[in-house]
């Protein structure tokens, strides 16, 4: 999966879920920067965010979005700082272990996005997305395993066999 695909998918997700109602309040200065970063206008909604939490630097709902705004601006960096902050300023809230998850993954860092993962279902263990997050996570884990397998012994067809349905499970197109 590619950093922008994971990252705008599982970001907006968790952003809609865990926060989205709070966020777009009518007349709210969050509201106008999640309107702005849906009419494709990150920058601008950045500096609404920026603006907003000059006064509240502590406000957790205005941190969130500017890690959503920053991971749709591939500042992967960035946008790791700000959910890695929340966890600890906010340890009950799924929702930035999540992104953070999501960042790491797209780094290809499967076992710090599996702690987060954990993390974020230990906040809440009804959160759906980190689990289905978790699952993705595994899967590529089990992948890069299977890649090793057939590497290593190039005549074990199972490995191969897994291997290839692996990456069909993480394409998303059955086998045929």
């Amino acid at each position: 999966m590619t950093f922008a695909r994971v990252a705008r998918v599982v970001s907006v997700i968790s952003f809609m879920i865990g926060f989205g109602g709070a966020v777009l309040a009518q007349g709210d200065d969050l509201a106008q920067a999640g309107e702005l970063l849906k009419q494709g206008q990150p920058e601008r909604a950045l500096d609404r965010v920026d603006a907003y939490l000059s006064n509240r630097p502590k406000d957790a709902r205005g941190r969130f979005l500017k890690g959503v705004i920053l991971t749709e601006q591939k500042k992967g960096k960035e946008a790791i700082e700000v959910f890695a902050e929340l966890t600890y300023d906010y340890p009950e809230l799924p929702e930035p272990y999540n992104n953070l998850a999501v960042l790491y993954a797209a780094q290809g860092e499967y076992d710090k996005a599996r702690t987060a993962l954990e993390m974020a279902i230990r906040a809440n263990p009804r959160y759906a997305v980190a689990h289905e997050n978790l699952g993705d996570i595994y899967a590529r884990m089990a992948g890069e395993a299977y890649e090793k397998a057939a590497q290593l012994d190039r005549g074990s067809k199972a490995a191969q066999i897994k291997l290839k349905l692996v990456k069909e499970l993480l394409s998303g197109s059955p086998a045929r």
